[in-house]
């Protein structure tokens, strides 16, 4: 009978960092270039917890363990006798390592800082494990001993496993109380010097790459200040910034980053930065740390109107002024507790709408960004969540995320996420249901916590009433003004790529752009409150507005943009901590923004349906009745044919309509929201005849595919057509 060395082991005793997604482990690519240019937090080889089998999504690289043992040219381990048979991990065992401990072994942890004191606390012992010698270290939570940490006996070699195998990694040393400075190191030798030194520290018991999001509980947020000190090597560095971003990532402030000095050599940690060059306490916390992140100088920036934002999005964006400057709110929102709003850009294919987003996205950190095709609810959380096996939930975090999706999701996914879109709750549960390993059903729980800023890309032009009114609409602009200046920038961009971006990234405007997210993201703002509620009243209700349900939605996203507009100018607001309050100028930009995008969200249309009933459909119906200004008299008007419509579309914009998206979606979009009524043709039975309802009230009568009713339009639109 033979047992396996985990891939978790493997992956450990090569230094590699992973991170764990439920029954995946996911590091970046060790076989090719795949992760060159990947962020922080992304990566593309994913390796089963169970089988070890890996697969990189990018290069398509496949193996299991031992094919990844020959290709580090290792021996093939994955065999080992299992005929051993230890002793039963128990609390007498550890007692009974820890009364064996040999002198030598105690003398050679004081030589590594390690006081009497904190031996015997903490149970080092020694014993016999799998044919060899090891110093054991025994592993404890709240529950009591788990497992020894085994470090081989230092005269026989440096291997470190676990007893009993397979153990998962958890934390270990000493948590600081409240207002304390707590140390988060690499090793438990390392963890047990600066114990000794009588600070508080903590480490993963199974390397640099291992510590998880979920130990960050209570107990580290009260601290003080939090340092972290990894080793002097590749794998610590690395290590050392990804806890610091996770830590930054749950909210937490007074982040440090020790840098061991040059002098304990590469691959150097604690013990030789205490015991080799005998090096104070004090200095670690004050010579050799620094803050993180780097705090930005904010008296670089000055008050942004949003055209001088407009102008530095141009550089990528060529015209679309308001749906980039949306758009870049939209994300922006990300960085506050609950003020994020959602948009969606719909139109047909090829007219730039997952452009503006992905543009707009690359101003901000990479691990801040999530960009997603079309994805089923089931695979969604199980790359977003981390599992736990206990309690069998998911949990996602999406705090001060941007959720980006080139596609219209999957239909239950989106189901899923409304009522988080909506900020109903700050945590929201649900259940999915996935396959187990015997093929059977297995439910689990997922619980969806913070809010992101979402923006959804789609061609449909049609969607569930439930969705349109937990976005902002919006379409991409199709003129030709547009469509010019965006084959120019393609053909600069792609006539000499290296030049291309070397412009962008020495933009003077852009780069003080991209500094300034990051300062507002350092700031850590959570509450955005609104000075003047009277002028949001004034304004919204002016004019004796119709009211519809959807404008107690509207009104949060317009509240949205007040918000938006005050962080983007943050330190010229009054601040209390982490509150910061809009001002006059705040409400006033958001009511000229909203002004210009506020038509199709009253229609529940996207704008691209809108101009095409403005541009299209009004003048063709004008042309075939002859009409010259608006007219209402008696005479009976002629509808337009559907024909007439796709060719009054191609004299304008210079391009066909896809004859069936205009029957079985704009016809029925336009029909349901009011602007346009069908009727058959009274000299031909066969014809459908459209009509603006703006101009003689809406019929009642339903001619369109999929049965959809009709609502008059509620003067929504009568300054629109004036002109005529």
């Amino acid at each position: 009978m033979t047992t396996k060395i985990t891939i978790q082991e493997y992956l450990s005793q090569k230094s590699i960092t992973y991170r764990e997604s439920g029954q995946e482990l996911i590091t970046k690519c060790i076989f090719n270039d795949c992760d060159r240019d990947s962020g922080e937090s992304e990566a593309h080889l994913y390796f089963n917890k169970d089988t070890s089998q890996y697969e990189c999504k990018k290069c398509g690289e496949k193996g299991n363990l031992i094919t990844l043992q020959k290709h580090f040219g290792d021996k093939n381990t994955t065999q080992r006798s299992s005929s051993y048979r230890g002793p039963r991990f128990t609390d007498e065992l550890v007692q009974k390592c820890h009364e064996q401990l040999p002198e030598r072994i105690r003398t050679y942890l004081n030589e590594r800082g390690i006081v009497d004191g904190v031996i015997n606390s903490y149970k080092l012992g020694y014993g016999t494990f799998y044919g060899k010698n090891y110093l054991t270290i025994p592993i404890m939570n709240d529950d009591g001993y788990k497992f020894f940490k085994l470090r081989q006996d230092p005269k026989d070699g440096n291997i470190k496993i676990t007893y009993p195998k397979g153990a998962e990694a958890q934390l270990f040393g000493m948590y600081a109380p409240s207002e304390e400075n707590q140390i988060i190191c690499e090793g438990e030798l390392d963890a047990l010097a600066l114990i000794s030194e009588g600070c508080f520290a903590l480490t993963s018991t199974h390397g640099a790459g291992t510590f998880k999001e979920e130990w960050i509980d209570e107990d580290v947020r009260k601290c003080q200040k939090i340092y972290v000190c990894f080793d002097n090597d590749e794998a610590g560095k690395k290590g050392s910034l990804r806890v610091l971003k996770m830590l930054e990532n749950v909210g937490l402030r007074n982040l440090n980053q020790i840098t061991l000095p040059e002098e304990v050599g590469d691959g150097g940690d604690i013990t030789d930065y205490l015991t080799k060059l005998n090096l104070s306490i004090p200095d670690l916390f004050n010579k050799y740390a620094k803050e993180y992140p780097e705090r930005i100088d904010p008296s670089q920036f000055q008050p942004l109107a949003p055209e001088e934002l407009s102008e530095a999005l141009e550089l990528t964006i060529k015209n679309d002024n308001e749906n980039k400057i949306v758009s870049f709110l939209c994300q922006l929102s990300a960085y506050t507790e609950d003020a994020q709003f959602n948009v969606s850009f719909n139109s047909p294919s090829s007219t730039g709408k997952s452009y503006i987003a992905l543009e707009v996205s690359k101003l901000f950190p990479n691990e801040d960004v999530i960009k997603l095709g079309n994805c089923s609810k089931t695979a969604f959380f199980h790359e977003q969540g981390s599992y736990n096996k206990e309690t069998n939930e998911i949990t996602v975090d999406l705090s001060r995320k941007i959720l980006i999706f080139t596609d219209m999701p999957h239909t239950g996914l989106l189901e899923g996420l409304r009522s988080f879109l909506s900020h109903d709750e700050k945590i929201m549960y649900s259940k999915i249901t996935d396959k187990n390993q015997k093929g059977g059903n297995r439910t689990k729980t997922i619980a969806l916590k913070g809010y992101p800023s979402v923006i959804f890309c789609t061609a449909g032009l049609r969607m569930d009433p439930q969705e349109q009114t937990r976005f902002i609409l919006l379409s991409p602009e199709v003129n030709q003004e547009k469509i010019h200046a965006g084959i120019s920038n393609t053909i600069r961009k792609e006539a000499d790529n290296e030049k291309y971006k070397a412009w962008l990234d020495n933009d003077p405007k852009r780069k003080l752009l991209k500094l300034r997210i990051q300062a507002i993201r350092q700031e850590r703002i959570d509450d955005i409150k609104i000075a003047s509620q009277e002028k949001i009243f004034e304004r919204f209700f002016k004019e004796d507005k119709k009211l519809q349900p959807r404008h107690q939605r509207d009104i949060k996203r317009l509240l949205s943009l007040v918000k938006s507009f005050a962080l983007l100018n943050l330190w010229w607001r009054d601040r209390d901590r982490s509150t910061i309050t809009a001002n006059d100028d705040d409400i006033d930009q958001a009511f000229k923004l909203w002004e210009k995008i506020s038509i199709s969200q009253e229609l529940n249309l996207p704008p691209f349906i809108y101009d095409l009933y403005m541009e299209v459909i009004i003048p063709a119906y004008k042309e075939k009745n002859g009409l010259q200004s608006q007219v209402f008299d008696e005479i009976p008007k002629q509808g337009i044919t559907r024909q007439e419509i796709l060719e009054k579309h191609y004299k304008f914009y210079g391009r066909m309509l896809d004859a069936q998206q205009l029957r079985q979606q704009i016809i029925p979009i336009l029909e349901t929201s009011g602007l346009i009524y069908q009727e058959q043709d009274p000299n031909d039975k066969r014809k459908i005849l459209i009509s603006p309802s703006t101009f003689f009230g809406a019929q009642t009568q339903n001619n369109s595919d999929d049965e959809c009713g009709v609502e008059p339009l509620l003067n929504n639109n009568k300054s629109e057509l004036d002109e005529f």
